[in-house]
């Protein structure tokens, strides 16, 4: 829904960002191309990782997490062979319609058969979700009342036409940042880097507009690091990757190299991805121990198309293409997790919106369109969801199990 509206808001400043000659906003010297992959944002190692890059690194971090979770299953007196089962779960982008994601993983807590996850990614809205998911069931109801009591002012403030031509976005975000500060605290962090101590894994998704390239956030490294602005680093990831281009302000990584001082401009993850498990480039199958893995992967939208007339007018039209373009890229983004997952030997589980759920939308952040989003995913999980073992398309009629 948010999205739909915010591509429409992107539209209309494109049609008039020709007018700009005025000033506007001012920022860092961008990192030099050669030097993108050397930046380390506050100077915290290992923080993050180019999801379109060389991969060694987060292949070394793959099998440090597998050492360290087999330390803390030592001394914990667990057993060591063979492993247990390791779930994955990826959250997606969706603006409001996040609040789906949100009351499934209550209805899942609920149920009694979700899982702890070795593994949590998320992008966008998806980005929002993704900590308290990774830190389970005790922090269901801190993450229903973000969904459920949202309201466009507690995310934006609107800037007015003239944001256009003479500002980086239609609409201020502070307000979300507030939010983001409220939950994304000490404590959060530091049981975040708790259960990075045990082998699992938290990753977040942004685009660094400057290189156009994907960026993966280690959040786990992030926290255990010692930096005192980790805390600082953690909430900027959080709101960068919830800034859709044009509508929402990018996000400034302040970083230095060889004594000089530049910034990094990042947007949403979902420009480049709107989810996302592990980059193509690495096979969990044989990168790490033998074990079962599953992979669950809930995508906060619908997969069956929006009808809508459009109006004869440029910025509808325009609106209508950008708009179409993402909902085809999030598509492609389930059946690239589903491939990948496939040839790995993952088991592979989807969740989307259904064509069962029709309550209209009432504006940006509606409270009460998200709750009634919410419910729908908090009854269907609660109940037992019948997990998609593929795709719309793919899968056959009596593919779809509870787990």
């Amino acid at each position: 829904m948010l999205r739909r509206r915010a591509v429409s808001r992107m539209a209309l400043s494109c049609a008039v960002v020709g007018l700009a000659g005025c000033s506007i906003p001012e920022r860092e010297p961008a990192v030099p191309l050669a030097d993108t992959e050397r930046a380390m944002p506050f100077g915290i190692a290992n923080a993050r990782y180019f999801a379109d890059g060389e991969v060694k690194e987060m292949e070394v971090e793959g099998r440090r997490a597998i050492e360290r979770e087999v330390a803390a299953r030592r001394a914990a007196g667990q057993p060591l062979s063979p492993l247990p089962p390791v779930n994955y779960l990826a959250v997606s982008g969706g603006g409001d319609d996040g609040a789906f994601g949100a009351g499934l993983l209550a209805g899942w807590s609920e149920s009694g058969t979700r899982p702890e996850f070795k593994l949590v990614t998320g992008v966008s809205t998806g980005a929002l979700i993704a900590p308290f998911a990774f830190l389970g069931s005790s922090y269901d109801a801190s993450l229903r009342e973000c969904y459920t009591s949202m309201k466009a002012e507690n995310v934006f403030k609107k800037r007015g036409l003239t944001a256009a031509m003479f500002d980086d976005a239609m609409a201020d975000t502070s307000p979300l940042a507030e939010v983001i500060a409220r939950y994304a605290n000490e404590a959060m962090l530091e049981a975040i880097a708790r259960e990075y101590g045990k082998g699992r894994i938290l990753l977040i998704g942004t685009t660094n507009l400057d290189a156009q390239r994907p960026v993966i956030w280690n959040i786990g490294a992030i926290a255990s690091s010692g930096n005192p602005r980790a805390l600082e680093l953690f909430r900027k990831i959080l709101r960068a990757s919830a800034a859709v281009p044009g509508a929402f302000q990018p996000v400034l990584f302040d970083v230095e190299l060889d004594g000089r001082k530049y910034q990094e401009m990042h947007v949403d993850g979902g420009a480049i991805a709107q989810l996302f498990l592990y980059p193509a480039s690495i096979n969990v199958g044989t990168a790490g121990p033998r074990r079962v893995r599953r992979a669950f992967v809930i995508r906060n939208a619908r997969l069956d198309p929006n009808y809508a007339a459009t109006e004869r007018r440029t910025i509808n039209i325009a609106g209508r293409a950008v708009s179409t373009m993402l909902t085809s890229s999030g598509r492609n983004d389930v059946l690239r997790t589903y491939f990948i997952s496939k040839r790995d030997g993952v088991d592979y589980n989807l969740a989307f919106i259904g064509s069962d759920f029709n309550t209209p939308g009432s504006g940006e952040f509606s409270p009460t369109y998200m709750a009634a989003l919410y419910d729908y995913g908090y009854q269907h999980a609660r109940q037992g969801y019948r997990w998609h073992k593929a795709p719309p398309g793919l899968e056959t009629p009596a593919a779809a199990v509870k787990p």
